[in-house]
């Protein structure tokens, strides 16, 4: 009875709502150790957290004119796809499916599940079993919503945006009483130089830069804002300030509170810290933490799906992803196409590991795009953008990228080494399947006409079960 096409629902509140929850997640919680581990001590990890930030809002600032020169949703893909063209898209996006979605999904999936664990089995460690049931069912939940509903899916990510900005006000506050009254014996000798070693630096920023990792988010649903022109960099902006100044805050309550042996025992800081700090709270702000997790789950669904059905629209994946539910205008297919992958990585995963894995090719992939906005520039002087940062933010920001992923081969040689054979072995894959100037007798060596009857018969029923079709309407 009416047009199918994904609807313009995210407000500027709805996208500012997207970002901050996208942002502030499981990162915070567990990026702590992480950092400190790697920065060697409290004053060097205290710079890797504000280069950090500033480094996103640099990274968000390109994104920002991407997003006015560029109409369609997709993010990261279809600036790549536009600018720098079709191979390096398809090998982020083969990338981003195999390794860097489900791992990130992974991650903030396992720490949902210990934070909403650890008040019951406190003070001894929850069980690495229950901990992965729970996360697989928090993951489902989300699933299940974003394939039922745009508006309630929005609507969530709003309300757990306020719950997020409470957790981070229940670690501030405590800390910051503290350190006024003259609690600073954790940050003697805070840059201590002999502990720092550069080559572990990378692995200190991308556990930092996973934690900011979100100020895109908006990229992914450019097709579904009001007044995208407006509100991307107006949101984008005020929210990576937000999360600066909330991040740098925390970590100086973390280290008030908490000395560097104790973060770096710590199975989850901010539980920790609640122990040591505000006892009363200690079955309440788990609770909060998992409830940002559960909302950047959401946010993560929300917009990779826009990934997956761009990617099919534009004939880089199977065409059944690129269909909407011809009800609920959710596009069902491709939100429901990642669980296999992360049920996998939850059930045999750990965080930190994790994090280094998909670390490596999602930052080479951000630094491509940004080198992209540089390359769109030169190619299309005539094109007015009613967003424009000055050029050395690119370039700084894509030199830095590029820099850090390959240092990062020094300083984790195994998971950054699978990380690339993951892109890389999306190259065979573009020229077999994708790359279309191929000889008939090639295609035919390769694409028997079974298979492509099989295709279109199996695409066809699956069609008719999850009740989908084509986009009527062009959005973009």
């Amino acid at each position: 009875e009416e047009a199918i096409f994904l609807r313009k629902k995210i407000t500027l509140l709805r996208a500012f709502s997207l970002l901050i929850g996208s942002m502030v997640g499981s990162g915070i919680f567990i990026s702590p150790k992480g950092v400190l581990k790697n920065s060697g001590s409290v004053g060097f990890s205290l710079v890797v957290w504000f280069s950090c930030g500033l480094l996103s809002m640099f990274g968000a600032l390109c994104y920002a004119e991407l997003g006015t020169r560029i109409t369609k949703s997709g993010g990261h893909y279809i600036y790549i796809l536009e600018t720098l063209g079709p191979l390096p898209s398809f090998l982020f996006l083969w990338a981003e499916f195999f390794a860097i979605r489900p791992a990130n999904s992974a991650v903030v999936s396992l720490a949902f599940g210990r934070y909403l664990l650890e008040p019951f089995f406190a003070p001894c460690a929850a069980p690495v079993p229950a901990v992965k049931l729970v996360s697989l069912l928090g993951y489902y939940t989300v699933l299940t919503l974003n394939s039922w509903s745009v508006t309630w899916s929005a609507r969530l990510q709003t309300a757990l945006s306020v719950v997020k900005l409470l957790a981070l006000a229940l670690i501030i506050v405590p800390g910051m009483m503290l350190l006024a009254q003259g609690h600073t014996e954790h940050f003697q000798d805070a840059f201590d130089r002999q502990s720092l070693v550069l080559d572990k630096l990378p692995l200190a920023f991308y556990a930092g830069m996973f934690a900011y990792s979100g100020w895109f988010q908006t990229s992914f649903v450019r097709e579904e804002l009001v007044k995208p022109e407006r509100n991307i960099p107006l949101a984008v902006i005020v929210s990576v300030i937000t999360v600066i100044v909330g991040y740098m805050l925390t970590n100086v309550s973390y280290y008030t509170v908490l000395g560097t042996q104790d973060v770096l025992a710590s199975p989850a800081v901010a539980v920790s810290f609640v122990q040591r700090a505000f006892k009363s709270l200690i079955s309440v702000v788990p609770v909060l933490v998992a409830l940002s997790c559960f909302g950047t789950m959401n946010g993560g669904i929300f917009t990779f799906s826009r990934t997956l059905f761009v990617a099919s629209r534009e004939g880089q994946w199977p065409p059944l992803f690129s269909m909407i539910h011809i009800r609920r205008h959710t596009p069902l297919p491709a939100v429901m196409l990642m669980f296999p992958l992360v049920t996998a990585m939850v059930c045999i995963g750990d965080i930190y590991h994790l994090l280094n894995f998909f670390s490596f090719s999602r930052w080479l992939f951000i630094g491509l795009a940004t080198l992209g906005l540089i390359v769109h520039r030169h190619r299309h002087p005539e094109l007015h953008s009613p967003f424009k940062v000055p050029l050395f933010v690119p370039v700084s920001f894509t030199i830095i990228c590029l820099f850090t992923v390959a240092m990062s081969f020094y300083s984790d040689p195994v998971n950054i080494s699978i990380g690339c054979t993951m892109v890389l072995s999306g190259f065979p894959v573009y020229y077999l399947i994708i790359h279309r100037q191929m000889s008939a007798r090639c295609r035919n060596l390769f694409y028997p006409s079974f298979f492509s009857t099989l295709s279109d018969y199996l695409t066809h029923k699956l069609q008719l079960l999850l009740e989908v079709v084509q986009q009527e309407i062009k959005t973009y």
